[in-house]
């Protein structure tokens, strides 16, 4: 099936680890042993500055907006039926797609199935699907973001309006998605149980603001990791 193909297509996309490429290419380290050891851009603001870490936020975006951008067109043609409405087709493999894409970036094959927590991946797919959702909640990430300078605690509510915000915006349209319902609430907390050892951190006080020193708490390479 040629839909099968699509979705290969976009596990791959997300699995482009930019930020272990940035990290080789502009310092010659990699980002999975120094800072936090996450290849996203969050650590790539850290230990290679703003202009890379914004770079890096845009292409991961755009890694999960062309996954389920690709998607949209191929289901025109190519779209099974179901034989149930409760699964909208279209929606099913647009947002298969996204997941697929944020699951390639957390566990790319790359990079030895390693990754980042798929925030920016998962953003750029929802931005296709559910656009005004999306907004609401960057909104949100950055009025907690500006407050805190914490880029855990914005995702994490960024993640938690997300449902809320999917929700509203389809129960108000013409056509309203239970499957982009059902996946954006599913998806968000895949976000959260990712977003577990910076809710721990949180917690006791010791998570890193993002203008404060880098957590480079892992071991030296020498030592193993």
């Amino acid at each position: 099936m040629l839909l099968i193909l699509f979705l290969i297509i976009a596990f791959l996309l997300g699995s482009i680890p930019f930020s272990y490429i940035f990290g080789r290419k502009i310092k010659g380290i990699d980002l999975r042993q120094h800072g936090s050891g996450n290849l996203g851009s969050t650590n790539v603001f850290r230990l290679l500055g703003p202009m890379w870490g914004v770079l890096c936020l845009v292409l991961d975006m755009g890694k999960g907006a062309a996954a389920v951008g690709v998607m949209s067109l191929a289901v025109r043609w190519w779209a099974p039926e179901f034989g149930s409405t409760f699964l909208d087709q279209s929606d099913f493999w647009r947002v298969l797609a996204g997941v697929l894409a944020a699951l390639g970036h957390t566990f790319s094959p790359f990079v030895g199935f390693k990754g980042g927590k798929g925030v920016a991946t998962t953003a750029g797919g929802f931005a296709v699907l559910a656009p005004y959702a999306v907004l609401v909640s960057v909104v949100a990430f950055l009025a907690v973001f500006a407050t805190t300078r914490i880029v855990s605690i914005g995702s994490i509510t960024a993640a938690s309006v997300m449902p809320l915000a999917v929700l509203f915006f389809e129960l108000n349209s013409n056509d309203p998605s239970k499957t982009i319902i059902l996946f954006a609430t599913l998806i968000c907390l895949w976000v959260l149980f990712k977003h577990r050892s910076n809710i721990q951190r949180l917690r006791q006080g010791t998570e890193n603001r993002l203008d404060g020193p880098p957590d480079d708490h892992l071991p030296p390479p020498e030592e193993g990791v």
